[in-house]
């Protein structure tokens, strides 16, 4: 990755309804726009987010989505109201940043989650998008997030079913996020951490046959940084992150002359590669690159795969 580097600007973004969205803009004030999309959701962003583009081509621009991160209120805060935070809300906000940073159009980038968001946001607002760059690639359908909280746990029995069991028995058949929803956003503080806990531990085993990837990537986190990760995540996928069951796939044909590059590791278990093939088919300007040595957390190859991408965007 390039050398660290501060931003030049950052900034709270008032969204008008009692959320304050934190920003930061890096490199040149002058470049090429591109908007950094995070995952989770709920992971806010990181330092190492600004290094992925060029300083010296490139206006990269980073924020917290609502309630995560240093925007406010936050997710770890029981007393933190989470109704006003959707999926259409975020597309929102991003919108109004956009307005906020004089932006005619600009290059989306990010994976997980983010790429979900992604999709949404391009597919409202096409003519906003110059370029998209996704890795780990996942549209929030019912089948991705039942098969991640649920149908890969045939890989992992034993860690699936403490996952199950970390919510009451009458539950552990029936919704097992929503469940997990409502004990992220119970009164009693040991009964939140607790889920939480058992929230990343599950995330955690998911990734943990990745030998190229991080280990640990969920829980080795800061406890206000998993309980508002844990929470936002329920919250989300216990809604079905507030999109119609197929949308984004079935409406990919807005994304048509938008050049896009998918980058996605065959051995993740978590987001099976079957998605991003899909969305190659369905988006005629998108090549799908697939990361052999990778799973959901990365590889060497696919941050040579990402800086490809990126390089190929700088001047167009």
């Amino acid at each position: 990755m390039r050398p660290p580097i501060e931003p030049y600007e950052h900034g709270l973004l008032d969204t008008g309804d009692g959320n304050l969205v934190y920003w930061e803009a890096c490199g040149n004030p002058d470049g090429k726009p591109v908007l950094i999309v995070h995952g989770g959701p709920g992971s806010g962003c990181s330092v190492n987010m600004r290094r992925t583009f060029d300083p010296e081509r490139f206006r990269t621009i980073l924020f917290d989505q609502r309630n995560c991160g240093r925007s406010r209120p936050h997710a770890s805060d029981p007393a933190t109201d989470l109704t006003s935070n959707t999926t259409h809300n975020l597309i929102a906000d991003m919108e109004r940043l956009r307005e906020h940073l004089g932006i005619g159009k600009w290059l989306l980038y990010g994976g997980s989650w983010g790429s979900t968001l992604i999709l949404a946001y391009a597919e409202t607002h096409p003519e906003r998008v110059s370029e998209i760059i996704i890795t780990g690639v996942t549209m929030t359908r019912r089948s991705e997030t039942d098969w991640l909280y649920r149908g890969v746990g045939r890989f992992f029995p034993h860690e699936w079913e403490r996952f199950r069991q970390g919510v009451p028995e009458a539950e552990r058949d029936g919704d097992l996020l929503a469940a997990y929803a409502r004990l992220l956003s119970d009164p009693d503080q040991k009964v939140r951490e607790q889920a939480a806990v058992d929230w990343v531990t599950w995330e955690d085993a998911v990734i943990s046959l990745e030998v190229n990837g991080k280990p640990n990537a969920y829980s080795d986190r800061p406890a206000d940084a998993v309980m508002a990760l844990t929470r936002i995540c329920a919250h989300y996928f216990s809604n079905d992150a507030w999109l119609e069951e197929g949308a984004l796939l079935r409406d990919a044909g807005r994304l048509a002359g938008i050049p896009g590059v998918l980058i996605h590791g065959r051995m993740d278990m978590g987001s099976p590669l079957l998605t991003a093939w899909e969305l190659a088919q369905a988006w005629p300007d998108a090549e799908l690159v697939v990361v052999e040595d990778s799973g959901h957390t990365g590889s060497g190859t696919f941050r040579d795969a990402v800086m490809a991408a990126v390089d190929r965007f700088a001047d167009s």
